[in-house]
């Protein structure tokens, strides 16, 4: 099984190549500058892996160098300026495709625009394939099916401890306006953005009162609405991290800081994803699922998702987390890996 990596020189790239070689798949680096590829292949565990130059402005040399690997994993931010060309190459050179994106507008036009293309190509694009854009979709999908048919689902975030990988910082910033707009809600089968029924504040798990909370523009949200029907599907965050976001998004301040957390501070994050799900009788269910190291959890989802394309299959198109893998089987994977899950109600 032979993966390509766009991006790998990159803080998440060199994570996910390291994953990669943890896994002991044939790792395959693309991208514009050799020297920086080899660097990054050998400070990830992977010297000698192959390599190939080709820049996002040359796609037949793109798709070219994609060719003969069965999938390639995207980490080139922000996707909304970068995103596309790999995607295409992807689906020219017929290979797998996932991204990390954490940027609700590319996930959005994936689905929307790609999955002919996709279909066509006989490839499976999933993207938002991350910390939180896997693990809310399945998790999501398991809560819901306690009260179906669903009236409302809402999907709350919550981070803790750590720091921000500047490519992170980056994305927000050419997303500003999602971001601090709440981003879309899905509600009576239209996108909408500022939309009725969005949460103000919410009780997370083992707190003894709620928080104050703001509709957020999640990447996982664009895929939930193909696989669970319901009249209302948003995401909220804590409004105490888009307070902390603010301080520093501004293109100077992103500059200035490292280029990711260290080793230390990735141990110390953590994140909280919660599916509150409200049955069109009332019924109530809620899923909760908490895991450590946003940066190193979202190689080890990249890389399992593109393994699973590979191996496993799963029919062509875009699909959501959901519908190309089973649910309960995936977060079974991610508790031998620190996360924890339980669905309730």
């Amino acid at each position: 099984m032979r993966i390509a990596v766009y991006g790998a020189s990159g803080y998440t790239g060199r994570l996910v190549v390291a994953e990669l070689a943890r896994r002991g798949l044939d790792v395959l680096l693309v991208g514009r500058d050799p020297e920086r590829l080899r660097l990054a292949a050998t400070e990830a565990g992977a010297p000698g892996a192959a390599v190939r130059v080709a820049g996002l402005d040359e796609p037949a040399a793109l798709a070219e160098a994609l060719r003969g690997s069965d999938g390639v994993i995207s980490c080139v931010a922000p996707f909304t300026v970068h995103g596309e060309p790999v995607l295409r190459a992807a689906i020219a050179a017929r290979c797998h495709y996932v991204d990390i994106s954490g940027e609700q507008p590319h996930t959005k036009y994936v689905h929307d625009a790609f999955g002919v293309e996709a279909e066509r190509a006989g490839i499976t694009v999933l993207p938002a394939a991350t910390d939180d854009g896997v693990p809310a979709d399945l998790l999501a999908h398991l809560t819901a099916a306690r009260v179906a048919p669903v009236d409302a689902l809402v999907i709350a975030h919550r981070l803790s401890g750590g720091t921000m990988s500047r490519g992170t910082l980056n994305s927000m910033l050419a997303n500003i306006t999602a971001f601090t707009g709440g981003g879309l809600s899905f509600v009576d089968g239209q996108w909408l953005a500022d939309a009725d029924g969005v949460p103000t504040s919410l009780v997370f798990p083992g707190d003894a009162a709620p928080v104050e909370v703001a509709g957020l523009a999640a990447p996982e949200l664009p895929g939930i609405p193909r696989h669970l029907p319901a009249r209302l599907v948003t995401a909220v965050v804590e409004r105490e991290f888009l307070a902390r976001l603010s301080a520093v998004a501004a293109a100077e301040v992103v500059a200035s800081l490292p280029e990711g957390p260290d080793a230390e501070q990735r141990a110390d994050s953590g994140f909280v994803l919660v599916a509150d799900a409200v049955g069109v009788d009332g019924r109530r269910a809620r899923g909760v699922l908490t895991g450590v190291d946003v940066y190193g959890s979202t190689a080890l989802i990249a890389v399992e998702s593109i393994r699973r394309l590979v191996a496993d299959g799963a029919k062509p198109g875009v699909l959501a987390p959901a519908e190309a893998f089973d649910p309960a089987d995936f977060l079974g994977f991610l508790t031998r890996h620190g996360v924890r899950w339980s669905v309730t109600g």
